[in-house]
């Protein structure tokens, strides 16, 4: 939960904001995929890219070249992508994105479909909503007896 905490929510929507002519679902998915797995080198390359996804390495290459036109990220020689300063932002807003519709599912009892329900809830709420469910998650985080609660009422449905 260490991450939320940082989340800025505003900051993250502005810039999706001028790139969202732009940005697709699709772009927005590998630029997150990106962030989360270039920490420890500081690049990742196009079949390990393609390998998470579950893209064919093409499908990746082509991706990664209209994100690269769109100074995202960098792309050189033998597949190694690294996300320029703009690019490692929005993958930063784009992980802490996920993460917290993520950790709210989970609280709400989802656990069989939590990736599948944040992978489509992510791409359509808007900045309001997401700040909300933020506190939420952080509330509920500082409260854990409400959780507690909730998960006995389940169960007794």
């Amino acid at each position: 939960m260490e991450e939320s905490s940082k989340f800025h929510t505003v900051r993250g929507y502005q810039l999706l904001e001028q790139n969202k002519k732009l940005l697709t679902s699709a772009m927005e998915d590998y630029l997150e995929m990106i962030y989360r797995n270039s920490f420890e080198k500081g690049y990742i390359r196009i079949n390990t890219l393609s390998e998470l996804l579950n893209v064919a390495a093409p499908s990746a290459t082509n991706m990664v070249q209209k994100l690269g036109k769109l100074g995202l990220l960098d792309y050189k020689k033998y597949g190694i992508i690294s996300l320029t300063g703009n690019g490692r932002e929005i993958g930063e807003f784009l992980l802490q994105r996920h993460n917290i519709i993520e950790l709210f599912l989970k609280n709400l009892g989802v656990r069989e479909n939590a990736l599948l329900e944040t992978e489509l809830i992510e791409h359509n709420i808007s900045a309001d909503t997401l700040y909300n469910i933020n506190i939420f998650n952080k509330f509920l985080e500082k409260n854990p007896d409400f959780i507690q609660k909730y998960e006995e009422f389940l169960k007794s449905q």
